[in-house]
């Protein structure tokens, strides 16, 4: 596809399809010759039919005066006329398939960059059902057009032109008759097909299409709830709903298009009930023209093989506009801009973080307004030490954490690593700078080796031992069936949360970047094996600029600065005496969490029952 993301506005429909199709425009002109090449043989066996038509009704009255040669020369070149256009055929597919399947890459690899180089809001606010979608139907009927329908479509008009110009040459009046049909239920399957209604109509069927993906996905990945709760397809309403919307709208599509079809598909094949009323018309004028006979003889043989490709043509142009609403889909994505890339990315000479008066608001899509997460967020975490985010749930640490590595801009404000903006560092010096350990992790349906390498061909596989050693996860690895090349399942379903955030920190060792954001790293870790991984993260965090998101309050006592977030503000900044001496939000905090450790199961109950 273009490089310029911009031209794919300026063409839309079919001379956006040929626009895409030009990616191996050679294949593509080989392809559609050859279909030409191989309609014109298939109209071979009419002029056969013609000619010999023609021998024999002029020797009518003597068969023996016949002339023997010319109907067997015809005869032969309608016999081989066949197989030579099924070859010419086959080769034009093999160039239209090749062609496809090449342009197929080149669009998925294209979404894929592109895709990865959006922000992360872009992915968090959008459908990944929809996405989907995209990527693997709309892209998929592409495949079709450009590999079959697209030769198809040279030959379907070449072939009906060819023979509707010969029968205008050999009787003008009885080509009228059949062209007029034609022409006529052609402007009338336009205007229905192709009006703002249809328009419409196809634009709802690849909502409803997306919305079913999304709900389908969202019911599979949340299985285990599913099961639990006793859920079905029919009590999943969101699931349920998506697949009713998606039923009705094919049941009143399929109303729509059920009168405009049948008049279509009669008059097409019936093309002879208007030839041979206008033939029996003319010959009751002259009923010894023999050639005006063979003339009607050769009109009734020919109108069945004019319906074929126009047939085609109609079902072609059901195709289109579904791939046409696809293709539309794809450039909506394509013109999506990405994350700003500097003209000269800048390197920095040290690696603390500072945040300078940042306010950043997420947008709700539905509500068409956007919801404040930060304002005015100032500080700094300093190379070397530990900085550790703390505050309410929802107060914006981990949006704080996010801005870091560019998931998103901030809206106002800057954050610079060394005193060089993020912004000014390009994407891949900065994805070298910073490791993120998220507490929900990713795992990709791939080895444990591959998942702590994570496609880094140059890593030596006793580095990813070592790394996972640190991350205190090589024991229960080694115990694997496979060991390392054990594959983990989509999502990492083999492992349990403590594994899997193990896996994620032996990543992050791995790739030992100067800033490490760690958004509760042990989260998931049970108290025998918190101590060990903590130990791992000692040693991963030496040097380094840490930012620590913190629930577990217990944990961030050695912190070199806290830093309180509460409603997207900076509430308090200090270290842990300080912070616990004064009153504030980091207090009432500490005093929650005391309160919440202390707390044993029936506690309640036992005071209940000792007060009454």
């Amino acid at each position: 596809m273009k490089s310029d993301s911009a031209s794919a506005t300026k063409k839309s429909g079919i001379g956006r399809l040929l626009e895409i199709a030009d990616e191996k425009r050679g294949l593509l002109a080989g392809a559609c010759v050859l279909s030409v090449a191989s309609t014109f043989l298939m109209f071979v066996p009419y002029v056969a039919v013609y000619y010999i038509a023609a021998e024999l009704l002029k020797n009518a009255a003597a068969p023996s005066a016949n002339d023997m040669e010319i109907i067997r020369l015809w005869g032969w070149r309608a016999l081989w006329s066949l197989p030579a256009a099924l070859l010419l055929l086959y080769g034009g597919i093999m160039a239209s398939h090749v062609a496809a399947f090449r342009t197929l890459y080149a669009i998925r690899m294209r979404l894929a960059r592109h895709l990865a180089a959006l922000p992360l809001g872009y992915h968090t606010r959008g459908s990944s059902g929809a996405v989907k979608k995209t990527l693997e139907w709309s892209v998929e009927k592409i495949e079709n057009f450009i590999a079959h329908q697209l030769p198809d479509l040279v030959g379907a008009i070449v072939f009906p032109a060819v023979l509707l110009a010969g029968m205008f040459t050999l009787d003008w009046r009885l080509a009228l008759a059949c062209f007029i049909p034609l022409a006529s239920v052609y402007v009338f399957q336009y205007m229905v097909f192709y009006g703002p209604g249809a328009k419409m109509a196809v634009g709802e069927y690849h909502n409803a299409l997306e919305k079913m993906n999304a709900a389908g996905i969202e019911f599979v990945r949340g299985m285990p709830a599913v099961k639990v709760f006793g859920l079905t397809v029919d009590t999943f309403f969101r699931f349920h709903a998506s697949i009713m919307e998606y039923r009705n709208w094919a049941v009143e599509y399929t109303r729509f298009c059920k009168r405009p079809y049948i008049l279509f598909t009669t008059v097409l094949a019936s093309l002879l009930a208007f030839i041979l009323p206008v033939g029996v018309l003319l010959l009751s004028g002259r009923p010894h023209d023999a050639a005006l006979a063979l003339t009607l003889t050769l009109f009734l043989v020919l109108a069945p093989g004019v319906s074929t490709p126009v047939l085609k043509l109609m079902y072609l142009g059901g195709t289109m506009r579904l791939i046409s609403e696809g293709v539309k889909r794809i450039d909506a994505i394509l013109e999506v801009e990405p994350t700003s890339e500097p003209d000269a990315p800048k390197i920095p000479s040290s690696f603390s973080v500072e945040f300078r008066d940042v306010s950043f608001s997420y947008e709700e899509k539905e509500a068409a307004v956007r919801k404040e997460a930060l304002s005015g967020v100032s500080f700094v975490a300093k190379e070397g030490e530990i900085t550790a985010l703390v505050g309410p749930s929802g107060g914006g640490k981990s949006t704080i954490a996010s801005l870091i590595p560019r998931f998103w801009d901030a809206e106002s404000g800057g954050i610079a690593i060394g005193g060089v903006d993020v912004r000014e560092m390009g994407t891949e010096r900065l994805m070298k700078t910073v490791s993120f350990v998220f507490q929900d992790v990713h795992l990709f349906h791939d080895t444990v080796e591959e998942n702590i390498r994570m496609g880094r061909g140059d890593i030596a596989f006793d580095e990813v031992v070592a790394a996972a050693k640190a991350a205190c996860c090589h024991d229960f690895i080694d115990a694997m069936p496979d060991g390392y090349r054990t594959v983990v399942g989509e999502g990492g379903v083999r492992l349990s949360g403590g594994e899997a955030q193990r896996v994620a920190i032996a990543r992050a060792i791995l790739k030992n970047a100067p800033v490490l954001v760690l958004d509760e790293a042990t989260a998931f870790a049970d108290p025998e094996n918190e101590s060990r991984i903590q130990e791992g993260l000692s040693a991963l965090m030496r040097g380094k600029t840490v930012i620590v998101i913190a629930h577990r309050l217990s944990s961030i006592r050695d912190a070199d600065k806290i830093v309180v977030v509460d409603g997207g503000r900076i509430a308090q900044q200090g270290k842990w005496d300080e912070l616990t001496m004064s009153e504030g939000v980091f207090k009432r905090l500490w005093l929650a969490y005391e309160e919440a450790s202390a707390w044993t199961l029936g506690r309640d109950l036992e005071r209940e029952e000792a007060t009454a």
